[in-house]
């Protein structure tokens, strides 16, 4: 009952930002494609899909596009109002969301399950990964991208403690009061850095590959980017390890079909099947 009170406390943080937005994604097909990666276009044609933590359906409004045989998202909070009303939007009509626990949640088996960014918020986020295999049928495969903490030691130690101070604040002092001041001088950084790559000390500053990812993004990207690290009141970072040792004592999965892959040197990406 402990995980799921915190669970939910996360997930309805990060509703009363998602249904705050406008209409459509946040994010770019670029974008989705670099999280999906090694993972395309092909493989989801004709696919039943399942994202957990689905968030307003920002990805799943682009995966659409790829014409799944189904597309299923899963989210605890409330920004299942606005996902909804974005899949409703699109002339693609085979989905549903569902409000539940992702950790509990058991289906008859997807060929894909994907979940983006939302194991690191989670109180035991094992139990989450877990989820995710439990929902790939036989010979699915799933993928995942979390936080790593490689690389990431300036917001362990820098952020980080700024978002236990102020996770607890209403969404909207976060946002413009907080995350704002805080994007800017990430935005100039991080711009700074990608017109400097011909200096060879440049990169070993931190976050180097990051940004020079991060770069090509707007402001209002930047600014969602330092929201959505302060407002969760549950954050964690893995290490390879960590995530390699989940794959590897897991006998459900082929160890034949495991990556794992390094993102801009500050996150991970893995997947692979599902026996």
């Amino acid at each position: 009952m402990g995980n799921y009170q915190n669970d939910l406390k996360t997930a309805n943080a990060f509703a009363k930002s998602w249904n705050k937005l406008p209409e459509g994604s946040v994010y770019t097909k670029n974008q989705l494609e670099d999280w999906m990666r090694p993972l395309e276009e092909l493989d989801f044609k004709g696919k039943r899909i399942l994202e957990l933590g689905c968030g307003n359906a920002s990805l799943m409004m682009h995966v659409a596009k790829w014409n799944p045989e189904y597309i299923e998202g899963v989210d605890l909070g409330k920004s299942v109002i606005s996902a909804r009303k974005n899949m409703g939007k699109l002339k693609f009509n085979k989905w549903m969301i569902k409000q539940t626990d992702m950790i509990k949640y058991k289906s008859r088996g997807f060929d894909i399950v994907y979940c983006v960014g939302v194991l690191h918020h989670l109180k035991e986020p094992k139990l989450g990964f877990d989820a995710v295999i439990r929902n790939v049928k036989r010979g699915g495969l799933f993928h995942c991208w979390v936080y790593g903490k490689e690389g990431n030691g300036f917001v362990i130690y820098f952020i980080d403690p700024i978002r236990k101070i102020v996770s607890g604040l209403p969404w909207w002092i976060i946002k413009y009061v907080i995350a704002t001041p805080l994007a800017i001088p990430f935005y100039i950084y991080a711009n700074s850095l990608s017109r400097l790559t011909f200096i060879k000390l440049i990169k070993k500053l931190p976050l180097y590959r990051y940004c020079l990812w991060i770069s090509k993004q707007d402001f209002a990207f930047f600014r969602h980017v330092a929201f959505d690290q302060l407002v969760a009141p549950q954050t964690s970072y893995f290490d390879r390890q960590t995530i390699e040792s989940w794959m590897l004592n897991d006998s459900r999965i082929d160890r034949n079909s495991i990556y794992l892959i390094s993102r801009n040197a500050n996150s991970w990406k893995f997947g692979g099947k599902v026996l």
